[in-house]
């Protein structure tokens, strides 16, 4: 019997967090899940092989970045982003539109699309939901996002419904073009993305015209990006229960690992950050007893792991001392081995959720982690 398209299957549930599985060609991904980013079809530091072994079932690449270096068509040429780059699993594409909002110069938006000029070289160009689909069915993407507008929380109520409906448009739109787009929809998936800001209202018209459309899971989008912690969580007491129960809900660009456990607690099945990476290649540790900053002096003869809790690699064989200075002296080896640390870490706290939602026991495991987490946060 061949691997079926997509298929999302939850196993258990615990208040409203579930476990589950999402079964697609390229194999299985574990849920809650938490997807390293691999922005331009690297995960920065790792070998693909590697962030297999730590426990990644998916990786996230993105449109913006890979149509303007090195190309979607050539990518295409060269037999597709999984063979490229060495990883053949299962590959998230992000569609390009936060990018193109927070690093193109001159955006102009229309109903088209946005045109903007790269930020590598200046060239023009611009990205329509039609455009976004067809470059992420070049790269071969699993599962393909749809494009949307995404503006700033702070805007104007009068700005977000704006922006939101465009969004649904656009979505109507990025799932014809998917529809269309020949034999790639038969072993793909589509994402519908969910925004409206912090507004419940526009959250709830926001998830009835993406029911409507009919998408395969579905994103809340439009958070993590600046308002904080609180208001992220006001959002998903009530967001995640706007959209269907029976399909996956991808929590965009979140986050530090106390936001993925509260997210978890709230129905949030997926997650993708650049934090562990890009805080590793900077010398922040990712810990069970909170993050650390290796670059400090306190730890240039401390000879203890990174986190006596840790099952990695880099945790059995290396001291803080090592490491710190590897880190102060630029070594590259540093930044591999903090990488390698970090990414261990989300994944074995995402399987620590999944074991406590399967055992019905995830508000102890939550609170154990938040209270210990915070409290060493705050003596760093």
């Amino acid at each position: 019997m061949s691997a079926p398209r997509f298929d999302f299957t939850i196993h258990a549930t615990d208040g409203a967090a579930r476990a589950g599985t999402i079964a697609m060609k390229r194999g299985e991904i574990r849920t809650p899940a938490f997807m390293p980013v691999g922005t331009a079809a690297t995960v920065k530091a790792m070998k693909p092989a590697d962030v297999r072994a730590l426990g990644a079932d998916i990786i996230l690449g993105n449109t913006y970045h890979l149509m303007l270096r090195p190309g979607a068509e050539r990518v295409a040429r060269l037999g597709g982003l999984h063979g490229f780059m060495g990883w053949e699993r299962p590959i998230l594409t992000d569609s390009g539109g936060y990018q193109v909002m927070s690093l193109a110069d001159l955006t102009k938006r229309s109903e088209e699309g946005v045109a903007f000029a790269s930020h590598l070289d200046g060239k023009r160009h611009m990205i329509s939901p039609e455009r976004s689909t067809e470059i992420q069915r070049l790269l071969d993407s699993d599962i393909v996002m749809a494009f949307d507008e995404l503006v700033p929380t702070t805007s104007t109520r009068k700005v977000q419904a704006g922006a939101m409906e465009r969004s649904m448009r656009w979505a109507r739109r990025s799932r014809d073009a998917f529809l269309g787009g020949g034999e790639h929809a038969t072993r793909a998936a589509q994402f519908g993305i969910q925004q409206g800001a912090l507004d419940e209202g526009l959250r709830k018209a926001s998830a009835d015209a993406l029911i409507d459309i009919g998408f395969d899971g579905y994103a809340v989008g439009g958070l993590a990006v600046g308002e904080g912690q609180e208001a992220m969580f006001a959002v998903l007491d009530y967001a995640p229960g706007q959209l269907p129960a029976d399909r996956p809900r991808y929590l965009m660009g979140v986050g530090k690992p106390d936001d993925i456990v509260g997210a978890v607690e709230r129905g949030i099945d997926m997650f993708d950050c650049v934090l562990p990476t890009r805080s590793g290649r900077n010398g922040q540790a990712f810990t069970w007893s909170g993050p650390i900053n290796l670059r400090n002096a306190k730890f240039a003869e401390d000879k203890g792991p990174i986190d006596p809790d840790c099952s990695c690699q880099v945790c059995a064989t290396w001291s803080r001392a090592y490491v710190h200075h590897l880190i102060r002296a630029g070594e590259i080896l540093g930044a591999m081995l903090m990488t390698e640390h970090n990414l261990s870490f989300y994944q074995q706290l995402m399987a620590g959720l999944r074991a406590a939602i399967a055992e019905q026991r995830l508000t102890s495991f939550a609170s154990d982690f938040r209270a210990r987490y915070a409290r060493a946060a705050k003596e760093a």
